[in-house]
């Protein structure tokens, strides 16, 4: 039989992300399981056109990550109010391959992310970080639509 023991929870702070949360925890009390919420930086190689240089850029990055702390704080108080088994993390990078990575270290069993819904040119143009986890992780992927 599978056991689920660490439910992975990647957030993005926008509206969809407390309906996230609330299918993670549901999980993770009825299956007695860790919840580890993750927030993504993306990092400077994906912002060429911002025009700043790696140093400047490093220390708009660094306030990025505090900021994203003190909402990772907030919203942990806020979304995982049931379940005490839960830690947020927030790392830089590729979104998708932060995901997958970190599903892969930290030994996850199960990954629940929203999708954004996007379709038509902006799906195109801003690709799909839930579809490129869905394709790619060696868990299963619980996707939930914004609607």
């Amino acid at each position: 039989m599978v056991k689920i023991r660490n439910i992975l929870c990647p957030v993005d702070f926008s509206i969809i992300s407390p309906k996230v949360a609330s299918y993670a925890q549901t999980l993770a009390e009825a299956l007695s399981a860790n919840v580890h919420v993750l927030y993504v930086v993306p990092g400077y190689d994906q912002f060429p056109y911002f025009g700043m240089l790696p140093n400047e850029f490093q220390e708009f990055l660094d306030d990025a990550v505090a900021d994203a702390e003190q909402t990772m704080e907030k919203f942990i108080q806020e979304n995982f109010r049931f379940i005490t088994d839960v830690s947020g993390k927030i790392l830089s990078g590729y979104t998708a391959e932060i995901i997958l990575d970190f599903a892969r270290l930290e030994n996850i069993d199960l990954i629940t992310m929203g999708t954004h819904g996007r379709r038509g040119v902006n799906r195109i143009v801003f690709g799909s970080v839930a579809e490129k986890v869905v394709k790619s992780s060696r868990v299963p992927v619980l996707t939930i639509r914004p609607d």
